[in-house]
């Protein structure tokens, strides 16, 4: 069930699982952030630049947005909820509580 923003909260434990069955993961953290590791697969779409991207991202799969502690994320999927979007789902926690689950951090490519 989707929330009453139009996107749903996942611990890191769902959105393992969410990622392993197909979906697009996007990183809405700053240049500087991403730096310092990713969620392997995640595309970087900083916040500030995701009106102008929104379009880049598919309708037809679920789609989970991460920042650092969950909080820009859930602007994120607001925003994209907002554009008429039900496929977003926001990392509670952000990519601290991925690596806090013992999930990997991958260097940057």
């Amino acid at each position: 069930m989707f929330g009453l923003n139009g996107f749903k909260e996942v611990d890191a434990t769902t959105a393992k699982a969410i990622a392993a069955s197909g979906a697009h993961l996007i990183d809405v953290r700053t240049a500087d952030e991403v730096a310092h590791g990713v969620i392997d697969g995640a595309i970087h779409i900083p916040l500030h630049l995701l009106p102008l991207r929104a379009a880049d991202i598919p309708q037809d799969r679920p789609v989970v947005i991460y920042c650092r502690s969950g909080a820009r994320s859930a602007q994120a999927c607001s925003f994209m909820a907002s554009r008429g979007y039900s496929n977003m789902h926001n990392l509670s926690g952000g990519i601290m509580a991925w690596a806090r689950s013992g999930n990997a951090i991958s260097p940057v490519r």
